[in-house]
């Protein structure tokens, strides 16, 4: 079972009038790289928030957005500041004494100076706000897996079936190879006739046929490339994430294309390459977005 790379997953959850909403966006990357932009009283715990979302994520650009939404119940409050009002009060009867002006301080004047009444925050015990803060991180992965998934499902069927594509075309390029070494056998006795008519060396030229047949022989890598194949399929039933290693197995079957298109010789064999190499750029492409 493959996973893709990219999703998208919110979780929203309200314990005791606390309230976190979590959204995670995931793109494909080569390793597993975490960003955190939060409300700052969370900063102390980022650690811990990055160790918890890579248990569930292995590999991908993962940035995580966390806010507080405000319940009725953890709505801000306003505080007097007593220091504040003091201060300012002081601070009148000063003026008042100095200017020699005569007045009083009204409640309503006093309440509308800056800083004497201040919203602050409903506190919350760590360990709630930590307990919540998990059931929004959880939930918000529970919604990007679902995505993730369901894209890796198309993702599979997709490469399934070209790999299906590859493994009949490497049955033609068999049949085409067994024949290439025939045709340019017949081709080098024909070559040996006329150059016996002309008193050639007919050992030379069965020489030549051993060395060609030699070196147009693509058994080996044919053998390579089933077994990758294989390999291939069943890394894509692997419940583990599996992507770097697909990647590699990817890189592999190309090379055994090149090495069967370096040694043909022969028109028809050299487009079946072609067309394999086709094949595996398209999975390569697939590939680079599983997880």
């Amino acid at each position: 079972m493959i996973k893709s790379m990219t999703g998208y997953g919110r979780g929203q959850v309200e314990v005791d009038g606390l309230s976190f909403s979590v959204e995670i966006k995931t793109v494909n990357h080569r390793y597993a790289d975490v960003k955190i932009k939060s409300p700052r009283f969370l900063s102390p715990l980022e650690s811990e928030i990055k160790k918890r979302v890579l248990t569930v994520l292995k590999r991908g650009k993962i940035d995580l957005f966390i806010t507080q939404e405000h319940t009725a119940t953890s709505a801000n409050v306003p505080v007097i500041d007593e220091a504040v009002v003091k201060g300012y009060i002081e601070a009148f009867n000063d003026l008042r004494s100095i200017s020699g002006l005569s007045g009083e301080i009204s409640l309503e004047f006093l309440a509308a100076q800056k800083d004497v009444l201040v919203l602050k925050d409903t506190e919350f015990a760590s360990d709630e706000l930590w307990d919540c803060l998990c059931l929004s991180i959880d939930k918000a992965l529970e919604s990007l897996q679902d995505m993730r998934k369901k894209e890796g499902d198309a993702t599979a069927v997709d490469i399934r079936e070209r790999l299906e594509s590859l493994s009949q075309a490497l049955v033609s390029i068999e049949e085409s190879a067994a024949l290439v070494p025939l045709e340019w056998k017949q081709k080098l006795h024909d070559r040996l006739a006329r150059l016996q008519e002309n008193g050639g060396d007919p050992q030379r030229v069965a020489q030549e046929i051993a060395i060609f047949a030699d070196r147009c022989d693509i058994s080996e890598e044919v053998t390579r490339f089933k077994s990758h194949l294989n390999q291939f399929f069943d890394l894509l039933q692997h419940p583990e994430p599996v992507g770097r290693q697909l990647d590699f197995l990817v890189q592999e079957l190309n090379r055994e294309a090149n090495t069967m298109g370096s040694k043909s010789n022969d028109a028809t064999l050299t487009r079946q390459v072609v067309t394999v190499k086709s094949e595996l750029e398209k999975i390569r492409e697939q590939v680079q977005n599983i997880e």
